[in-house]
């Protein structure tokens, strides 16, 4: 626990035995109340390894995609009573001792989401990303800074905290069970009024760590525009979106 606060990290995790252990090892010791790995339909021992190295082990049968993956994460989280949660990917890219620092903002309320940033102290060029991954999240954040009226270092983050609250309030599962998940999600927090905020992460580029291929990528950049329009349109009252509806379906939370 932290601050009397329940912690729960999640792992949404495809093909990561490679890296997993040496994820779970560099987590700090005695904070963090449990740790939950979703295996997306992984074809190596990624769900083996998970339970021999004690972590709650849920595996998807086949591939669902990313974001029905978090889905997952997020209500095993709130069934098991986490106050907050910290999602990490178990592909080494994030740096795991981040978890305490990340969870203290949270139970300390001084913010209902944190994101690990790359981008702050320039680590993401340092730690290996393509140039035009750099750019295109440059370019990315850019236009969403202006379109959601923040001033947010980046919005692509794969490592991010939130508290209870979030979680129950969001209508997640109205969201995409692809990549594009974690951009509706991010901009349904910041629609919905919850207060965010960022820590610089180091981050690391290897063979290992995954990544999405260019066309990927290219259909990636086109949906964070599209939920990028659709929170300014909705701000707007122009139309009315099923992911910035706040009736509408959210986690099962036991």
């Amino acid at each position: 626990m932290i601050h009397g606060k329940r912690v729960v990290v999640v792992l949404p995790a495809y093909n990561a035995a490679r890296t997993l252990r040496q994820t779970i090892d560099e987590i700090p010791a005695g904070f963090i109340d449990r740790l939950i790995l979703v295996d997306d339909g992984s074809s190596d021992r990624t769900a083996q390894l998970s339970r021999k190295l004690g972590l709650r082990t849920i595996r998807h049968d086949t591939n669902r995609g990313y974001g029905a993956n978090q889905k997952t994460c997020y209500r095993e989280a709130l069934e098991d009573g986490a106050d907050v949660v910290i999602m990490l990917h178990p592909d080494y890219q994030y740096s795991p001792r981040l978890t305490v620092a990340m969870a203290s903002l949270i139970a300390l309320e001084q913010y209902d989401v944190v994101l690990g940033s790359r981008i702050l102290s320039s680590g993401a060029l340092r730690g290996g990303m393509p140039v035009y991954k750099y750019v295109s999240n440059r370019i990315l954040t850019l236009v969403q800074n202006l379109l959601l009226r923040e001033k947010l270092s980046e919005y692509h983050t794969g490592y991010r905290a939130f508290s209870r609250r979030v979680l129950e309030a969001l209508p997640l599962m109205a969201n995409s069970d692809d990549f594009v998940f974690d951009n509706q999600m991010l901009a349904q927090v910041i629609y919905f009024g919850f207060r965010v905020g960022e820590i610089s992460c180091p981050a690391n580029y290897f063979s290992e760590a995954s990544s999405i291929n260019f066309r990927r990528s290219v259909k990636y950049g086109v949906g964070v525009l599209q939920v990028s329009l659709l929170f300014r349109l909705n701000r707007w009252r122009w139309i009315r979106s099923p992911i910035f509806n706040s009736q509408g379906p959210r986690l099962p939370s036991g």
